[in-house]
């Protein structure tokens, strides 16, 4: 990664997601490294690195310092009213509001889908349609429940038109929001809900189906990729391949 790259992450406070922190291979041999961040991400990671250069010059350094604290360093209610009201990039013009997320602000375990559907965006709760009644009874088959233990989070706070997958640009504008969450929960482990979610937390772009069954590291925090409960409506015999998955969480989190 150039150091180019770098100072455009740390600035997006996203540097520390794209590299294995110093150290931690010790503290976790089973987990596999962080490799660096998908060609797709880099090029809208600077885009919007640029945009926010281009408003800057704009403004007195001095004065936007102190008016606009660092994303790294607002709690919860702080960083909920800035997603709240975010409109950095085009999805917010085209949903009902934003999915924050839902859940124990100081659970052990972290589920990170894709981003909100047709049902999520009405009510503004990730997971609440036929694909939140399912991850529930998974949920329930290891004995968690939501809100109890359990925090739930999308990779984007908007719903994508038509609910196709969010563009890398639309990604790199959210993943800061994301990092921020999991700083302040500090899950004990993270549950990437299909290939979306375990793409943008590895940066990676693999199968799904190559990246499941062992457990990868996020930041220090062991990370556990499944399939999404919307691909398991579709595709049921799966489903035990998802259990799979759920059991090796389990045993992960011990």
């Amino acid at each position: 990664m150039s150091a180019r790259q770098e100072a455009i992450l740390r600035e997006l406070n996203l540097h520390p997601l794209w590299r294995l922190r110093e150290g931690h291979s010790a503290a976790h041999p089973a987990a596999e490294p962080v490799p660096s961040m998908p060609a797709q991400l880099v090029v809208a990671v600077e885009r919007v690195a640029e945009s926010a250069e281009s408003h800057a010059v704009l403004e007195n350094p001095a004065e936007a310092k102190a008016e606009k604290p660092s994303l790294a360093d607002l709690g919860w209610p702080q960083l909920k009213d800035l997603v709240k009201n975010c409109t950095a990039c085009k999805l917010r013009a085209s949903c009902t509001q934003t999915v924050f997320g839902v859940g124990d602000e100081q659970a052990d375990w972290l589920f990170v889908g894709e981003g909100p559907g047709e049902d999520e965006d009405a009510q503004g709760e990730p997971f609440v349609g036929h694909a939140g009644k399912l991850l529930d009874n998974m949920l329930a088959a290891i004995k968690l429940k939501r809100g109890d233990n359990v925090y739930i989070a999308n990779i984007v706070k908007c719903r994508p038109p038509g609910n196709r997958e969010p563009g890398a640009d639309e990604i790199a504008q959210c993943l800061p929001y994301l990092a921020q969450q999991i700083k302040l929960i500090q899950p004990k482990l993270i549950v990437a809900l299909g290939k979306t979610a375990a793409a943008s937390l590895l940066g990676r772009d693999d199968a799904l189906a190559n990246l499941r069954g062992k457990p990868h590291d996020y930041h220090g925090i062991p990370l556990i990729i499944t399939y999404h409960p919307a691909y398991l409506l579709r595709a049921p015999l799966e489903k035990a391949k998802a259990w799979q998955d759920f059991c090796l969480a389990v045993e992960t989190i011990k």
